[in-house]
């Protein structure tokens, strides 16, 4: 049962960042980056696609593959889409291959990459390939060789890697399938572990106030929250957590965290909510929490003085991990 609960929130969460694929594209979401293994990334995001589907694949990855500071919801969406094209141009089955290996770019590359350190991942399919003609094309937004077919999810795919300062590249033959690469800046001084499933969420004590206008929001997070150990209090707007902060610190009660929903319809929001906070207490920690990335305060946070972001729907393991970290950062 455990095991089809994890694919159940796994399935869950790729379909948030789906939905989200024509917000991205129309309104140019700014990548909210954490450190992450692509490799874990890739498996996770290219199974989903394939699920149900005859095509076989293949997965290889160097050795000690270096770090990549991403959005994984917005780089889940590019594996997506790219697997969507390879299983259209593949009706009746074949392999997709699919690799990553380090590079280091000494000189500036085909007038795509500046001098650096990256991963390249490439997708590889057996299908009916593209024309020499449409390549140029493909990135266009609404250009589709495809009946029924948008034209936004290349154009979106192209539109996020450069604003993850890499670069996406293609080649093909008709007849004999299509190659897609991908560069992502890289931290090779950092390889990160492996995660699990079944990684632990980290417990902690003291209390926090939650401040979101949704009530079912303010369920799930609160029961979230009390099973990693933390006494929950909740605001509905800014005004009312500007009281509730105020009393708690005057009680000698104060909360050790602030989790703020970024827009409020008709109350305040966090931003401003912030900025009032740090008049009481400029050591307030607050967390920043949005289902969207296309605000500049969740990719820049803390030039707004937010300590952590957490994005919606809320996963037991990233909020306890992000709220461990900010009660615990060094008071600026």
């Amino acid at each position: 049962m455990s095991e089809i609960l994890v694919e159940a929130e796994k399935a869950s969460l790729r379909a948030r960042d789906l939905a989200g694929q024509l917000l991205t594209f129309a309104k140019g979401g700014a990548p909210v980056k954490t450190k992450a293994s692509l490799s874990e990334l890739i498996r996770e995001s290219v199974v989903f696609a394939l699920h149900g589907s005859a095509i076989q694949l293949e997965c290889t990855f160097a050795e000690g593959l270096w770090t990549v500071e991403v959005d994984a919801g917005q780089i889940s969406q590019v594996l997506h889409n790219l697997v969507l094209n390879a299983k259209q141009a593949m009706p009746d089955g074949g392999m997709i291959k699919v690799s990553a290996e380090n590079l280091e770019v000494k000189e500036r590359l085909k007038n795509l990459l500046d001098p650096g350190d990256y991963v390249r991942v490439t997708l590889a399919d057996q299908g009916r390939g593209i024309r020499e003609e449409d390549l140029s094309k493909i990135f266009d937004p609404y250009f589709t060789t495809r009946e029924g077919g948008s034209g936004l999810g290349l154009a979106t795919s192209y539109s996020i890697i450069r604003k993850h300062d890499g670069a996406i590249d293609v080649t093909s033959r008709v007849g004999e399938g299509t190659t897609f690469y991908l560069y992502l800046p890289a931290i090779r001084e950092e390889v990160m572990p492996e995660r699990t499933a079944s990684k632990a969420p980290i417990e902690g004590e003291g209390r926090i106030l939650v401040v979101d206008d949704d009530s079912m929001i303010r369920k799930v997070a609160g029961d979230i929250l009390k099973h990693l150990g933390y006494h929950v209090e909740f605001a509905v707007e800014g005004g009312e957590a500007l009281t509730l902060y105020r009393h708690a610190r005057e009680t000698g009660e104060p909360f050790q965290a602030v989790i703020m929903d970024l827009t409020i319809p008709g109350g305040m929001g966090g931003k401003e909510t912030l900025e009032k906070l740090l008049e009481i207490d400029p050591e307030v920690r607050a967390v920043v929490s949005s289902g969207y990335s296309s605000d500049p305060i969740m990719a820049h946070y803390r030039d707004y003085g937010f300590r952590g972001v957490v994005a919606k729907p809320y996963r037991i393991t990233e909020m306890s991990e992000v709220l461990h970290q900010v009660i615990h950062e060094p008071a600026s």
